[in-house]
């Protein structure tokens, strides 16, 4: 039986994405269970020691950028490898018992759900608490009690949950998506047309950043995105993620990796994988 980690409760967007997996894998749901945890960090450290054959987690959403608790857990994490990409369409439901929108004082979702929605907020419910909780569907429970109070998540959890849709969608970009990774401790069985790497800077000079870039424009291996995380260590060390546009195994990586480990001071190879669009 396959066991798959994700952000939970039921019905957030994490385990929609981990319900793709199994269609794009040609999974049994009968023979798969889906083990949902409270934070993401959870998730990946149950794929990390075994208790779990796979974490499915999100790392970069269209509207706020970078899961930053998936990126430093990813830069922790000493065993995992990133098996495939899932970018799942992001749609945000106001789930709330409330008739109206003047009734609503309190609204509760994810922090990344409550900034997909900020402008819709500002606008429409100016005066009501934004609460932060774990995931989308945490605070569904205190809806279905409070009238007064109303959820940002997806349609399937307000159906999950018996709980009615005041108004939908709501967040403020149309295009609104999120890319998960499926993260485990063994190689992708599919072959790879992305990879993603991250490393750290042996010193903090002017130009340093430069040479690692140079490595891949030099040998017209395309980049997709870069991003940076403190290390923890020091104010102004930074971690830097990049995603290329490339396999491992295509031409001039292999001597592209070598060079690159000559300009950095640590370097994860995190994955080559292929990226599946919903």
């Amino acid at each position: 039986m396959t066991t798959i980690a994700y952000l939970g409760p039921v019905g957030t967007y994490s385990e929609m994405a981990a319900l793709q997996y199994l269609q794009l894998n040609h999974l049994d749901q009968n023979t798969t269970q889906m083990c949902p945890y409270s934070t993401i960090p959870q998730a990946i450290n149950a794929a990390e020691h075994g208790n779990v054959d796979i974490a499915i987690v999100p790392v970069e959403n269209s509207i706020q950028g970078g899961v930053t608790m998936t990126l430093d857990s990813l830069w922790q994490s000493e065993s995992l490898q990133i098996q495939q990409a899932i970018v799942l369409p992001i749609a945000h439901s106001l789930i709330t018992r409330a008739s109206t929108l003047e009734a609503i004082k309190i609204v509760y979702s994810h922090a990344q759900g409550l900034a997909q929605c900020q402008q819709w907020l500002d606008h429409h419910l100016p005066t009501a608490q934004q609460v932060a909780t774990n995931s989308t569907t945490d605070g569904l429970h205190i809806v279905a009690e409070d009238d007064s109070v109303a959820a940002i998540a997806s349609q399937r959890a307000a159906e999950l949950y018996n709980l009615p849709v005041l108004k939908y969608p709501i967040n403020d970009q149309p295009d609104n998506c999120t890319r998960f990774l499926v993260l485990g401790r063994t190689a992708p069985t599919t072959k790879g047309t992305h990879s993603s790497l991250a490393f750290s800077l042996k010193r903090n000079l002017p130009g340093a950043l430069v040479k690692p870039l140079l490595v891949f424009a030099d040998r017209q291996i395309n980049l997709s995105r870069i991003e940076s995380r403190p290390t923890k260590r020091s104010l102004g060390e930074y971690i830097f993620f990049i995603d290329i546009e490339a396999p491992v195994d295509a031409p001039n990586f292999s001597e592209a990796l070598q060079q690159l480990r000559a300009v950095t001071e640590d370097l994860k190879i995190l994955g080559s994988y292929a990226i599946f669009e919903i």
